[in-house]
């Protein structure tokens, strides 16, 4: 058993080091470097005899060396205590011990600690190399509420402390989790998970020895939204995103299911839609394919919450129904913003039954605590092409202009809500909706048809739109999702034109990590749930789907878990722990994005141009 302590060489340099046991320099023979923590920077350094007692590895320098928060992604917001201070784990001697009242054979439970194992396996390279012995690591779990794990909900408590203590007599590290509930203490794990480091220089694994955390949101809704009709993504890839997700507590996983592209959504009652409207009989969610999705993000403290995008947005799958406008419509530039163009026809009294059927399903399987209606782009030019609808607004002594035309649409909404409440007519209360910002939720319309006390708005137009002083000032919430700084399929070649795609340039992560929501919202920021970034797919796929998330939706999450703000608050000081959190992400299996050369993660603070002064 190792301790592995803080060398104090004159006032300049830090280094955490022990000295060399027999067999350690020999573990470390191929090893041509290490580290010592100078001046608040980790320096790289040629490992020899006389500097192996005090090198240490990157890892175990960037913990301790240069941030009072060591290399937590995301940073806590509350108080933090690292002692640098390491002790040798004995991976074979790691105990779970969960909170009173568990059953044992509770299937969230033991999938969560079946995934925090391998988090911890996933960090050594090579097992057969790894040192044994080291200290027991037991994880003490205790929650207020003890229950089986319930659905995540905006009243969730998902705040945790952490304590790491270490008895040498007993030879053990105990790591007491204290919570609210299981996600409280699912977030805590992922913060321990962090803290356990494999040195390479004596191929052990190691943990903090005495640590103090508290830790808990500024944001409730914390998200990605992820578009699976333009192009169709496995559950193997979508489970990734999950498993991205958990390690930064994003706890929202928005699933736009369908559109006008495709239907890929098994709907019991209605085969026809997914039989018609999906790419190919294989690309096709059914029930056990979103029952395995929803289980998975619970497992992983994330709330699948899906989206019927109507009623524009729809027309594949619906081909026979005679209950869409404009599906497929041609030149689709006077229709809809791509094609192929498809509306609902909200006089069509039975294809309100079909969404209830549909409805129905959503609800059975993703039990939403929330639930997204979409309502955004519609034309009016669209339903204007319909003869059918002119004549039933004509019979209603409506015009044909815009306002009436928003009167069908508030309509619609009216219609297609009291078939969602008879779905959910058995909820302990009336779920809130969430729907786009658009032309509805524009004055004065926002005021006909859309009660603030039941809808929530997301945000899609650019961070600096008036609009969202005027939304927010009615009393309605929001969940922002701002084009210009969280829509990560900007950036790319156009796909119905030459030149880029339409919200170009590309987003880096620095502007994803200082969108702002306080600056959005102003005055009204106790009114801001949160935000999302979004992927729409039609140009990525799921062998494209991890770089444009990875490591940016790692920015976002920092931002809304903790909101930096002041000297600290700027993406520069969180750049060194990015590149850091970045290995991680691959060191789990997804494939995140390069930020720099790997050269700039070895040499700290080299790269910037002075130091980004």
């Amino acid at each position: 058993m190792k301790l592995l302590p803080l060398a104090v060489a004159l006032s300049v340099s830090l280094a955490f080091g022990c000295l060399p046991t027999p067999g350690a320099a020999a573990g470390a023979d191929d090893l041509v470097y290490g580290y010592e923590c100078h001046s608040g920077v980790c320096r790289k350094v040629e490992l020899s005899e006389d500097n192996f007692a005090k090198a240490i590895s990157l890892p175990v320098c960037r913990l301790f060396c240069s941030s009072s928060i060591g290399t937590l992604w995301p940073k806590p917001t509350g108080a933090v205590q690292l002692e640098p201070l390491m002790r040798q784990v004995d991976i074979t001697n790691i105990k779970i011990q969960r909170p009173g009242g568990v059953n044992k054979r509770d299937k969230v439970w033991r999938d969560t600690e079946r995934r925090w194992m391998d988090l911890v396996h996933a960090k050594i390279p090579n097992l057969k190399l790894l040192r044994s012995g080291g200290y027991q690591l037991a994880v003490v779990i205790n929650t207020a509420d003890s229950a089986k794990p319930t659905r995540l909900t905006l009243d969730t408590d998902e705040s945790y402390v952490l304590q790491i203590g270490t008895n040498s007599t007993a030879g053990q590290v105990t790591a007491n989790i204290t919570a609210d509930n299981f996600y409280g203490a699912r977030h805590a794990l992922e913060t321990l998970n962090q803290l356990i480091v494999y040195d390479d220089i004596r191929r052990e694994l190691q943990v903090t020895a005495n640590t103090s955390i508290s830790d808990a949101p500024v944001y409730k809704w914390r998200g990605l939204l992820l578009d699976t009709s333009r192009n169709y993504f496995s559950v193997k890839s979508i489970k990734r995103t999950l498993d991205g997700m958990a390690m930064v507590k994003l706890n929202t996983f928005h699933w736009h299911i369908t559109d006008s592209h495709s239907f890929p959504l098994e709907v019991s009652k209605r085969p026809e839609l997914s039989k018609l409207g999906a790419y190919t009989p294989s690309k096709v969610y059914t029930h056990k394919d979103i029952e395995d999705i929803v289980n998975y993000g619970r497992v992983r403290g994330i709330r699948v919450m899906p989206e019927f995008d109507s009623p524009a947005h729809v027309g594949e799958g619906w081909q026979h129904k005679n209950m869409t406008a404009c599906f497929n419509a041609q030149p689709w530039q006077k229709f809809c913003v791509e094609p192929p163009c498809g509306q609902l026809d909200p006089t069509v009294t039975e294809m309100y039954d079909v969404l209830q059927d549909i409805f129905s399903d959503m609800f059975d399987l993703f039990d939403p605590d929330i639930f997204h209606m979409g309502g955004d782009e519609v034309s009016v030019g669209c339903w204007n092409s319909s003869e059918t609808i002119r004549n039933w607004m004509t019979k209603q002594g409506w015009t044909l202009n815009e306002a009436d035309f928003m009167r069908l649409w508030g309509h619609y909404q009216t219609e297609a809500l009291k078939r969602w409440d008879n779905v959910t007519s058995t909820a302990a209360a009336p779920t809130p909706i969430v729907l786009w910002t658009s032309t509805l939720t524009e004055e004065p319309y926002i005021d006909d048809y859309l009660d603030p006390q039941r809808y929530i708005i997301q945000i899609w137009t650019t961070g600096t739109d008036k609009v969202i002083k005027k939304i927010l000032k009615r009393g309605y919430r929001i969940i922002v999702s701002n084009y210009d700084a969280l829509y990560f399929d900007c950036g790319g070649p156009g796909w119905v034109t030459d030149g880029n795609n339409w919200c170009s340039p590309y987003i880096g992560w620095q502007k994803v990590y200082e969108n702002n929501l306080t600056q959005i919202a102003g005055d009204y920021q106790h009114h801001v749930l949160g935000a999302e970034a979004a992927i729409w797919s039609e140009q990525i796929d799921e062998y494209t789907l991890d770089n444009r998330f990875w490591p940016r939706a790692s920015a976002l999450a920092e931002r809304l878990w903790s909101d930096p703000v002041g000297a600290d608050g700027g993406w520069k000081q969180a750049e060194a722990r990015m590149l850091l959190h970045r290995e991680r992400l691959v060191e789990n299996g997804i494939g995140a994005e390069a930020m720099q050369p790997q050269w700039c993660l070895q040499n700290e603070n080299e790269c910037p141009i002075d130091a980004y002064a």
